[in-house]
Parts: C-alpha cells; structure tokens; sequence
C-alpha cells in the first residue's frame, strides 16, 4: 500500500475509479473524471455526494459531486481520480469550488499534465489550509484516463490495436472475407471496448472484404457506437456499404488522399459520409502518424484500430500503438490463412501484458507499450 494512505483511503479511490468507467468515451475533450464526497462519522466513512464528468465534459466530476453533497461537503474528504482544474474556462476551477465548499482533505490519483493544471490545482488547494493527498492508485487512474493523457502529452489519440487469431496465428483466410474466429463471449467484449472508444478506425480493404459496420450491438448500448473512420486513399468505399446505409446516424469519416475520384467522393457524400483530407507518406499512402496527429486536433482522445494484418502492421512498424488486445481462439485455419503481424510470444517482448482473460474458449491478453 502508497504510503500515508489507510486501506479505507485506498477503497474509496478504487471506487472512484470504477465510477469514472461510467461515462468512457462520451466527454469530448475533457477526460471522464469521478469524485466522491466522503464523511467519516465515528471513523465509518459515508458517501455523501458523488459525481462524473457529465457526458459532452461539462459540468466537471468535482462540481457533480459538491451540488449533492451540499452543506455536507464541510470538513469533509474527496476522493478525485484527476488533479483538480486549476484554470478559468466557462466554470471557475474545480480546486477553487473545493476550497469554497469547506472541503478539507483532497486525495487525488493521477496527476494532470495539461500546463494550465500541472500542479496548480494542488497549489491552490494547499494555499486555502486543504490537506493534499496525491498519487493513491496513480497508475490504476492513469490506465482509465490514458486516451486524455495520450492527447494531453502527444497531441494524438491514444491507440488500441485489437486483433483476433487463431491458435496458427492466423486472422482469416485469403479471399474468403471475413472468417469467424473467436466465440461469442469474447465477441461481446469487443463491442464493449467499441461502447468505451471514441472512434474505431479500418482500413478500405476490410470495409470490401467483410463489409463491416462498426457498431456496437450491445442491448442497451447502441447509442454508445464510435465514430467510424476508414482509411480510404482512393474512396472506394461503397455508398451501398453497411457503413454508407446508417452514415448520416452513426458519424462516419473517410481519411482520403488528394485527387481521389471526385463523381465517387459526390455520391459518398450524398450518402452521409464526412471526408478527412489526408497526407501522403513516401510510398504513397496515408501517412499515419499525420491521421493521429488530425484527429487528435479534432478532440478524439481513444482511437480503436480493428484493421486487417495490413494496416495493423503499419501501426506496429511505425510504433503507434499505446494498446495491443489479442484474442487466441482454439481453432486453427492452417493452408491459406493470413498471418497476423505479430503473435503472443513477440507482443510479450514489445509490450507489457497486463491482462490475461478467459473468455469462453478464447484467450485475451491486454499489453501496453513499455514506455506507457
């Protein structure tokens, strides 16, 4: 356990944490954050006001929680899975609003890395007589606020390569489409992590062989589909695609090149299709890491890449994955399968697995970059 944290301390935050899990992926620009109003009344602790980034990033978690705490908020502790805003936009800051509502012990996990905060938040916390308590289950916030941070420190989304193999390490069959690899347990959590995604991102040739649509089919989740981008130089996508018949629903971008035909671009756009002007890279090809660079400076902080071994393998080579999700079924396909980029045993060497599930009959292992 951190230091100079007791095991309630320690409790709470794992629970504020989990709540901040609440609103993934829906509070634009700003990170979802939770915070929780806590008194202790004969040293039993007693929820008192708690509250998340609300969806679109306004108002902020400190400021949910306070308005239901209300006058129980003197003298009492927060729990904050983010360093409080130190800075003046639409609302005053959060560190200010703790400090006028008599709070007077502020535990916080993760450390903010935006200039404006960085620091300040705590400063002015500390300078009204609050007790500062920062850095409790640092790294276990940072992991549920890694697509801020990413934006925050690499003005780029944060990148999560999801792939499916077989036990042969392969991720289909040549010519064939899309092939059936992992079970449905480990088919529904891969919508999840679409629910939690800003976007999802393939390349053209997945959307001609498999005809996808990218949604999240969840009951009670669908409203929760990301925004769907394809990296498509030349526009080939099909206006009579699955992802053209829902466009003007579920934003749907496609990242072209210049000179892409301009009758194929009217009749995509005639569909509900948004386009990205994109750069080329030396062999002519989308440039990746200008994409990134795009649609960072568009807000999207959470990018899920779903491509084929192609585009997968670009992500890899160019070193932008932050994320790398592999999910093992038991089956193999054998002569004529696509082989994925890399497997289990090479992922270990260049991530960090921090996740081992079972799923059904497929395994699924979580890694992050070593440097994250």
């Amino acid at each position: 356990m951190e230091p100079g944290f007791s095991e309630t301390d320690r409790r709470l935050m794992a629970a504020a944490i989990r709540y901040a899990e609440r609103h993934a992926g829906l509070t634009g620009t700003n990170p979802s954050v939770a915070t929780l109003i806590v008194r202790f009344e004969g040293g039993v602790p007693l929820i008192v006001g708690r509250g998340v980034t609300a969806v679109g990033g306004r108002p902020h978690a400190e400021t949910v929680a306070l308005a239901e705490a209300g006058a129980l908020a003197r003298g009492a502790c927060a729990y904050v899975t983010l360093e409080p805003c130190a800075h003046h936009g639409r609302t005053p800051p959060c560190a200010e609003a703790l400090v006028a509502a008599g709070i007077a012990r502020v535990v916080s996990a993760a450390a903010d890395p935006d200039p404006r905060v960085d620091g300040r938040g705590h400063d002015i916390l500390r300078a009204a007589g609050i007790e500062v308590a920062p850095g409790l289950l640092a790294r276990e916030a940072r992991e549920t606020l890694s697509g801020y941070l990413a934006r925050a420190l690499r003005k780029r989304p944060e990148v999560t390569l999801k792939m499916a193999l077989s036990a042969d390490g392969m991720l289909g069959r040549r010519g064939q489409g899309r092939v059936a690899i992992t079970g449905p347990v480990a088919n529904a959590q891969t919508h999840l992590m679409r629910a939690r995604s800003e976007a999802i991102l393939v390349g053209i040739g997945t959307v001609l062989a498999d005809d996808p649509a990218l949604t999240c089919r969840l009951p009670g989740l669908e409203e929760r589909s990301p925004m769907r981008i394809v990296v498509d130089p030349r526009l080939e996508t099909p206006p009579t695609s699955r992802l053209g018949a829902d466009a003007r629903g579920v934003p749907t971008v496609l990242a072209a090149l210049a000179g892409a035909d301009p009758q194929r671009g009217r009749a995509l756009r005639e569909a509900g299709f948004e386009f990205l002007a994109a750069e080329p890279d030396e062999n002519g090809r989308v440039a990746l890491p200008e994409l990134l660079d795009d649609l960072g400076a568009r807000g999207i902080s959470t990018l899920m890449v779903e491509g084929g071994a192609m585009l997968g393998g670009s992500f890899l080579k160019e070193d932008l994955v932050d994320r790398l999700v592999l999910v093992v079924a038991p089956g193999r396909i054998g002569e004529g399968g696509v082989p994925a980029p890399l497997d289990p045993q090479e992922a270990g060497h260049r991530f960090d697995l921090r996740r081992q599930l079972r799923y059904g009959d497929d395994l699924w292992l979580e890694y992050m970059r070593k440097d994250g």
